[in-house]
């Protein structure tokens, strides 16, 4: 039976912050690196990128020989810890990414060992270039990479022997096969299609419509547009499950829509709208007006909060985006799953799937009423497939 070396890490520049994890596969009887994976993941926490780090690496493994016996090393103790069952998983966030780690190959062909960081260094590298290239609005690049010459010089037992470059192809992105493996069958996606409401009497005054407001319910113009896009849908015919945002004007479109289409909603809180605190119900010219400092603060960096208290940053609404998307992908492998939302949840999850910095939701334009679409695959991987299309409206 083959064995693998798999050594995982993650990091995020913020904690929350945007974050990356790096992956890689080795022979254990020979010591060749195999596969190398990265990918810049948006804002996240350092142990939710590890985690995705160890994910990318069993998933690289088992590409290469679902039979294989795999020996996982990391320097994050608390990864070592929760996967192999010495310490219990709380955190919501972490639970779905262990469940997912746990069914890829069965427990008893997976053993952990924790390692010092400086025995790390190849998936260290990997994690960092990944950060890079998302500082830079990119992804990894397999051919920019450096970090196994990087590890050769500097000294990771695991990778001190020359890799196996010839015939080197990447599989897909963010990740690169040593040799002639072929690519994996990733199997049908798990289709996100992103709904924006319908208009509320805000929506047309461009007014901050949050978690934390009036929770308007839709206007006559936005029933309208539900029933339209309701339409639309039932005509295209792949919609399995519709989830809705608990906020009024996302349950009342999600109903018309899921009546349309003879499915029931589901109610998923981490749908919602960010909190705009104070802002709520005020137009931009006069929170500009209100609360200049705070306003400039907010649309220079993600990690601040709008005025007064409750109010969610970015940064706090990108990690639990990206915590409700990885349950939803997880729990709707291979479906098509209606997500009846908001602006800043559908414009982040494309975000995300792009890996394009925070400053990216300013020059993004949603519509009410808008379909977008994301798929993501078995390895970690997404595709944007539509964006704020309105079509159905005219």
């Amino acid at each position: 039976m083959r064995e693998f070396i798999v050594e995982a890490d993650g990091g995020s520049r913020g904690n929350p912050g945007p974050a990356g994890y790096g992956a890689v596969v080795c022979d254990a009887a020979t010591g060749q690196t195999l596969l190398e994976a990265a990918e810049y993941i948006g804002v996240a926490t350092n142990n939710v990128a590890e985690y995705r780090g160890l994910l990318a690496g069993l998933r690289a493994a088992h590409t290469l020989d679902p039979a294989a016996t795999v020996h996982v090393r990391m320097d994050s103790k608390l990864v070592i810890e929760q996967m192999s069952g010495r310490w219990k998983i709380k955190h919501p966030s972490m639970k779905p990414l262990a469940t997912q780690a746990r069914g890829i190959f069965p427990p008893d062909r997976v053993t952990y060992e924790w390692i010092p960081r400086a025995e790390n260094k190849h998936a260290d590298r990997l994690a960092n270039e990944a950060m890079d290239a998302g500082a830079r609005g990119e992804q990894w690049s397999p051919g920019d990479s450096v970090a196994d010459m990087d590890v050769a010089a500097g000294g990771s037992a695991a990778a001190s022997t020359p890799a196996v470059v010839a015939a080197g192809h990447q599989d897909a992105p963010g990740t690169t096969t040593r040799g002639w493996t072929s690519a994996p069958d990733l199997g049908a996606p798990a289709t996100l299609v992103l709904l924006r409401h319908g208009e509320t009497p805000l929506t047309p005054q461009k007014r901050f419509s949050g978690s934390g407001g009036t929770d308007p319910a839709l206007s006559a113009a936005g029933r309208d547009q539900a029933h339209r896009v309701a339409d639309a849908l039932a005509r295209r015919g792949t919609v399995q499950t519709v989830l809705a945002s608990p906020l009024t004007r996302t349950r009342e479109t999600a109903e018309i829509v899921a009546a349309r289409l003879g499915l029931d909603v589901v109610v998923e809180d981490g749908l919602r709208e960010t909190d705009f605190g104070a802002w709520e119900g005020l137009t931009f010219g006069e929170v500009r007006d209100r609360y200049p400092d705070d306003l400039n603060a907010w649309l220079a960096d993600p990690a601040a909060r709008p005025t007064g208290g409750g109010g969610e940053s970015f940064a706090e609404v990108a990690a639990r985006i990206a915590v409700t998307k990885d349950e939803l992908v997880t729990a709707h492998a291979g479906r098509t799953v209606l997500l009846v939302t908001h602006v800043t949840p559908i414009k982040t999850l494309v975000r995300l799937a792009l890996g394009a910095p925070p400053e990216s939701l300013f020059r993004m334009e949603l519509s009410a009423a808008s379909l977008s679409a994301v798929a993501y695959y078995a390895d970690g991987n997404a595709s944007v497939r539509l964006f704020n299309d309105t079509s159905h409206l005219r």
